[in-house]
């Protein structure tokens, strides 16, 4: 009899990618590459919705991959390389063209500033997503920001016009972005609040109000309600130090009692009767 050869298994090394995903990342990209396009044609209101169905697109391609199982490294390289294109690059170009341009170099300085700002919070995040609270956002997520100057855009075109000192708000404003995403401020990151388990009644009544105020103006109620959230974070954080602070001095007071009300008897003045 001859001997039975031992078939050898062949290692490719290669492996594949989650296919869905990596789709929803790729839509997101593609609202900022056309965001950057309708910027530079002048079609602002276009750029800017863009760039919120991007942020749509970035919420959903991390839940779906969470819900399928299919989260990797791959994806979320290339989420963060896609959020730095859709939400760093597009709206910056974005408020360059609409606001920034009669500044000249400082305009673009300030934009260029955004962009910048935005690429160290994705990078920070990389670095400690496994080490901070997962409840709170450690600075201002750029999705925020780029939705907010997306919605100021829209805003203005509702109610017919900002001021004549829009470009020097803008120029501030996104100063105060860039600020705030490289911060330390606490921004809540809703990441815990899980729809498909069972929530009370009023919950979902809540969600339906919500999404019918929306409805009614979206242009104005978005840009209210990323506002809202924008000056969330400055009152998270005191109310998260105050809570530290008092919960530091109990536990000092534990093991430092106050000695006021231990004063030996021997140290207290006698007097005759």
């Amino acid at each position: 009899m001859k001997p039975r050869r031992k078939k050898r298994s062949k290692k490719t090394g290669k492996r594949g990618i989650y296919v869905l995903p990596n789709l929803f990342t790729t839509a997101s990209l593609f609202g900022g590459f056309y965001a950057i396009v309708a910027s530079i044609q002048g079609r602002y209101e276009a750029a800017a919705i863009a760039i919120l169905i991007s942020y749509v697109l970035d919420g959903l391609d991390g839940k779906i991959a969470r819900f399928t199982n299919t989260t990797s490294q791959f994806g979320i390289e290339y989420d963060s390389l896609s959020d730095l294109v859709a939400f760093g690059v597009a709206p910056g170009i974005l408020a360059f063209q609409w606001a920034l341009g009669p500044f000249g170099r400082l305009g673009w300085l300030a934009s260029f500033m955004y962009v910048t700002c935005g690429a160290l919070r994705l990078a920070r995040f990389n670095v400690q997503k496994n080490t901070v609270d997962s409840s709170y956002f450690r600075g201002l997520p750029i999705p925020a920001a780029a939705s907010f100057i997306a919605s100021l855009v829209l805003f203005s075109n509702a109610i017919g016009g900002l001021p004549e000192s829009k470009h020097i708000l803008v120029l501030a404003l996104i100063y105060v972005l860039s600020f705030l995403m490289v911060s330390t401020i606490s921004y809540p990151s809703f990441k815990n609040l899980e729809l498909k388990k069972q929530k009370p009644f009023n919950a979902l009544v809540a969600i339906i109000l919500i999404l019918m105020v929306i409805a009614y103006k979206p242009k104005i109620m978005i840009f209210s309600m990323l506002a809202i959230y924008l000056l969330s974070g400055p009152v998270v954080t005191i109310y998260r130090s105050q809570k530290k602070l008092a919960r530091a001095n109990r536990h000092s007071s534990r093991f430092h009692p106050d000695t006021a009300n231990n004063v030996e008897e021997a140290d207290v003045p006698k007097t005759d009767l």
